[in-house]
């Protein structure tokens, strides 16, 4: 009987181990109800979704300097956990973003956390391929 080498096996151990902590690529999360998109997935999704919320959560400054249309400000530090008057429905499409991704990655879960189902995360506006207006 052949005897399979300790170190064999340990490696074999170590790779099943951490291909399980792999992630499912750019459009997976850890949390249920918030899914990270490509920013033309979000564009698609702004023209042919009925009543989607479009949120910005970076600073009242920054959004005034330039802003995607129709987007409502919610600053991410703002996003505390208590019911926000302008997301009462936790089934409505939110979609988020914010400078560069980071604080948009943060509000999609911490309103996953919340309870809402269909949080979109799809990272900054400085690569924002579509419309930016000031107004």
């Amino acid at each position: 009987m052949r005897r399979i080498p300790y170190i064999l096996i340990v490696t074999l151990v170590c790779v099943c181990l951490l291909s399980g902590c792999a992630g499912g690529g750019p459009s997976s999360s850890a949390l249920p109800g918030y899914t990270q998109i490509s920013q033309r997935e979000a564009l698609e999704m702004m023209e042919s979704t009925k009543d989607c919320i479009i949120l910005d959560v970076r600073r009242e400054d920054e959004f005034a300097q330039g802003h995607i249309p129709g987007a409502v400000l919610l600053p991410n530090e703002s996003i505390d956990g208590g019911d926000i008057a302008g997301l009462p429905d936790k089934e409505q499409v939110i979609l988020v973003y914010c400078r560069s991704g980071n604080r948009s990655r943060q509000a999609a879960e911490k309103l996953a956390e919340m309870g809402y189902v269909n949080v979109y995360e799809f990272g900054g506006i400085n690569t924002w391929p579509g419309e930016i207006t000031t107004e």
